[in-house]
This record gives structure tokens, sequence and C-alpha cells, in this order.
């Protein structure tokens, strides 16, 4: 297949064209997340096998992607969506006034949170999606960059607050991801002989650690 075929227009059921589309590409994604995410893994999974998963046709497969790297593209994106989301949303609700420790600590409990929740987003974000092609790892580099540009505005608001050291720590935040990432996927193999609030913790010490180096005061 060389590209999508077209998709039916129309209503159907009570139901618009798009959403139509919206709840098969909702369904192909679900069983993404589990065939990907679990057994076999996206390398071993075909398009027969996903659409069955899914309970719908190939045909209805290439209405909605072209390949199977588009899905794990789509499911790439959507895992990190609901942890960005998750983190927005508590960093919100926390308000502006909390210490930097308590701010970083509700980002990054927020965070663990929503990628841990289920094994499959860890699978998803730290293994399949490694590898695949150039596409996707733009892709996935482009997405740690955006949470280095989150980190790195959570950080520069701490310094203008007089709570961090001021200088550029967009390197920093980029190494620090990495530790944060590493550490997760591990802790949700069972390599880590931790809570989930314990590894929050050293995360939240270690982060603190790079802004008030020693020599520094408020």
């Amino acid at each position: 297949m060389t590209g999508r075929l077209r998709a039916p227009t129309g209503r159907y059921g009570g139901k618009s064209a798009a959403q139509r589309q919206a709840e098969r590409r909702c369904r192909f994604l679900r069983a993404a997340l589990q065939l990907f995410g679990d057994t076999p893994g996206f390398r071993s999974t075909t398009v027969a096998a996903l659409s069955e998963a899914a309970g719908l046709s190939t045909r209805q497969f290439y209405e909605e992607f072209r390949t199977l790297e588009d899905v794990l593209a789509a499911l790439h994106l959507q895992v990190n969506d609901w942890a960005e989301q998750a983190v927005l949303d508590a960093l919100a609700e926390a308000g502006d006034l909390l210490p930097l420790a308590q701010r970083v600590a509700t980002l990054f409990r927020a965070y663990a949170a929503s990628v841990t929740a289920d094994p499959r987003r860890i699978r998803i974000t730290f293994v399949e999606i490694i590898g695949v092609s150039p596409r996707l790892e733009e892709q996935r580099l482009a997405r740690r960059s955006r949470w280095v540009d989150l980190i790195c505005a959570e950080v520069r608001a701490a310094a203008v607050r007089g709570e961090a050291a001021r200088r550029d720590y967009r390197i920093a935040a980029t190494a620090f991801l990495g530790s944060v990432n590493g550490l997760l996927h591990d802790w949700s193999a069972g390599w880590v002989d931790a809570s989930l609030d314990d590894v929050v913790d050293e995360l939240v010490r270690q982060l603190l650690g790079i802004l008030r180096p020693p020599g520094w005061s408020p």
C-alpha cells in the first residue's frame, strides 16, 4: 500500500463519517497499545493481527494509516500527551506559590504516575520506539526536547524567585531527563527495589542538587 484508502463519507447509524473515523482510529490505537506494548511487540505485529485485535478489517486499517509505523508514531505521541497533560494539570492545581521542592515533587509524581500507570506505556515510550526508523527517532527526540523545555521553564521561574541558581539549564535538563526515564523504566521492570514514592523522592533530590550547587545561596 502506498497510501491510505479513501474513507467513506456521509452519516451511518446516527454518526457522521468523522465520528466513525475517530472511533476506528481509537480502536486501532487501543489494540496497538496491547500488541505493541505487551505481546508480541511492534516488530512482530502484522496489519492483519492488529485489525483483528481492533475488531476491524484491514481495509479499515488502510483508511486510517499507511503503515504499522504510523500507528506506533501516533501511539507514542498519545502516551506522551497523557503524561504531559497529567503534569500540567498537577502544576495548575498546585498553583504558583509552592516552594521549588514541592513543585518539582508535584511535577515528577504526576509524570511518574502517568507513565507507570500501565506497563505497556513504559514499553511504548522507552523500548518499542527505539531504533525503528530515522523518522521515529526524530519524533522521540523532538518529544524529549519538549519535556526539556517544560523543565527549563520551571527552573527559570524558580531562578527568578531566587530558589535556584541562574544559568542555562538545557544541557543539564536533557541529561537529567535521560536518568528520569531510565530509572522509571528500571523500576517498572522490577530492577529497582523501592516504592514509586521513593523513586520520585530520589529524583527530586537529584534535581535540587543540580539547581542548587555547592556555594550557591538564595
